[in-house]
């Protein structure tokens, strides 16, 4: 499934295996909450409208909650009424991976973190236009940024995502 992108920030790939990386198992188990390890590390998924993200409406960039790679922006966000927060394309194509899942025995595509390798949902073509894709990711595999945090946090090249 191609990944379709307008306005992005990308990092260059050196920089970014050397800043986005996956911690020890011994680390994420300490740093991450019991739902959130169980999602990325084996591909749980959170309940839907019991999250911390599905409604979010604040300005700001959502990151891998293991790597910190930049995943989506709030730009890219859409109700798609299925409880969970989604996406019609991601903020930088380079940091997802798409790998085809047979878990419910049709196809579907799963959506990972490269740096991570984090389970982060699931993307589906039933979207609203211009890409027509639908990323429908856990809240647990994610950390919103507000647009007001994102120099502090260290994501200041994002912010002229924000002041077109």
């Amino acid at each position: 499934m191609p990944n379709t992108t307008t306005q992005t920030t990308p990092t260059p790939p050196q920089a970014a295996a050397a800043k986005y990386c996956k911690p020890s198992a011994a680390e994420l188990r300490a740093r991450l909450t019991p739902l959130a390890y169980k999602v990325t590390q084996h591909d749980a998924t959170e309940p839907p409208f019991d999250n911390a993200y599905h409604a979010e409406k604040r300005a700001g960039i959502y990151v891998d909650v293991v790597s910190g790679a930049p995943l989506f922006s709030s730009q890219h966000k859409f109700d798609s009424g299925t409880g969970w927060p989604s996406f019609s394309q991601p903020l930088a194509p380079d940091h997802i991976v798409e790998k085809t899942d047979f878990k419910l025995l049709l196809p579907r595509t799963e959506v990972r973190s490269f740096h991570g390798d984090s389970h982060l949902g699931h993307v589906f073509k039933d979207g609203p236009p211009p890409t027509g894709l639908r990323y429908c990711m856990n809240s647990a595999a994610l950390r919103f940024i507000c647009k007001e945090d994102l120099r502090s946090a260290g994501y200041g090249d994002y912010l002229e995502l924000f002041n077109a």
